[in-house]
């Protein structure tokens, strides 16, 4: 062998030795680091947790977690630890989302996620069978997931000032118990079929969103007591309108109608609604109040209102049939 192989063999072979001892310091360093990251999350995780235990307060025989502008875009796993929490109660804290983990809180009866930076609800929404109130308002949600279904007792339900909702699935039919659903000041142009048929539903806020029409199916609202439709483009009301037999409220004002339909006066219930800031066709003046009092607690675009305006149409269409009654018929006399 001569003296150059021996030569290159040997600066191998202290090559590979000193790459492999390269090697293996980059990997204790790697180690190094990573078990260092482990422990600033722990660290991280149990400052969380203690901070978060700190906003736990019990109220009405709640426990609830409570926190009121202090920036909190997400929450931690450690959270898992307060698994007993009742209600979740987090405003304008930047939250970014709902964490995966939140099914797992089996005794959640309200969760108040309003006024945050949320865009998504997780799927696992579904699994929170004891839910009561879920409450989204002032946030940036596009979708509503099927999973919602799931939550059977759930009654009240905020989704106003998303702005993009445009519709909903029509498995949240199935809410069988949810009283109250608030969904203005987002992006529908109807009133989705989900919602006509919850039939437990009692009070429906669906202003400031882009309806032109109300579907004739209206009607199938039975339970409803209390319905706003206010700054919408709503051109006309259907006559199944009047078959809502419990609408003790309904506001109107700020839409496109031009005309009532004679057949709310059928609706006996009725006892306030809101035609302010309508192109109505007809100008209805009414009769002078008997005193100050009465005066002060008319609506001007109210209930008397609204009879009188169906009175004065009724009278016009009558007067109309009996000119038209006594028009003179000429007779054609030539041959």
């Amino acid at each position: 062998m001569s003296e150059n192989a021996v030569c290159t063999g040997a600066v191998n072979a202290v090559k590979e030795v000193w790459e492999e001892r390269i090697k293996k310091h980059n990997e204790d360093l790697k180690r190094e680091k990573e078990f260092q990251q482990k422990l600033v999350r722990i660290w991280e995780e149990r400052v969380s947790l203690t901070k978060l235990k700190e906003k736990v307060i019990r109220e009405d025989g709640r426990v609830i977690l409570k926190i009121e502008k202090e920036e909190w875009k997400t929450l931690p796993s450690s959270l898992l630890k307060l698994n007993q929490l009742q209600e979740w109660q987090l405003h304008r804290t930047g939250l970014l989302k709902i964490p995966e983990f939140i099914g797992r809180f089996q005794n959640l009866l309200v969760l108040d996620l309003s006024r945050n930076t949320i865009s998504e609800i997780p799927q696992g929404i579904g699994l929170l069978t004891k839910l009561q109130e879920l409450i989204l308002s002032y946030n940036k949600i596009k979708t509503v997931p099927r999973e919602l279904s799931h939550c059977a007792r759930l009654e009240k339900l905020e989704l106003a000032v998303n702005r993009d909702i445009c519709d909903l699935p029509q498995e949240l039919s199935n809410l069988l118990k949810l009283t109250h659903l608030d969904l203005s000041m987002n992006n529908f142009t109807t009133i989705p079929p989900a919602v006509l048929n919850m039939p437990a539903l009692e009070w429906l806020d669906m202003g400031s969103n882009r309806l032109a029409q109300l579907p004739d199916t209206i009607e199938r609202m039975q339970s409803l007591h209390t319905l706003w439709l206010q700054r919408n483009e709503i051109t006309c009301l259907p006559e199944t309108i009047s078959s809502m037999k419990n609408l003790g409220t309904l506001v109107l004002s700020n839409n496109k109608l031009q005309d009532i339909p004679a057949c709310m006066e059928e609706m006996t219930n009725l006892r306030f609604v809101n035609f302010r800031d309508n192109p109505l066709k007809l100008e209805v003046t009414l009769p002078p109040s008997e005193s100050i009092d009465e005066e002060e607690e008319r609506e001007l675009f109210g209930l008397q209102f609204m009879h009188a305006y169906i009175q004065e149409s009724r009278r016009r269409a009558d007067n109309q049939v009996n000119c038209s009654a006594t028009l003179p018929i000429s007779i054609n006399t030539d041959g």
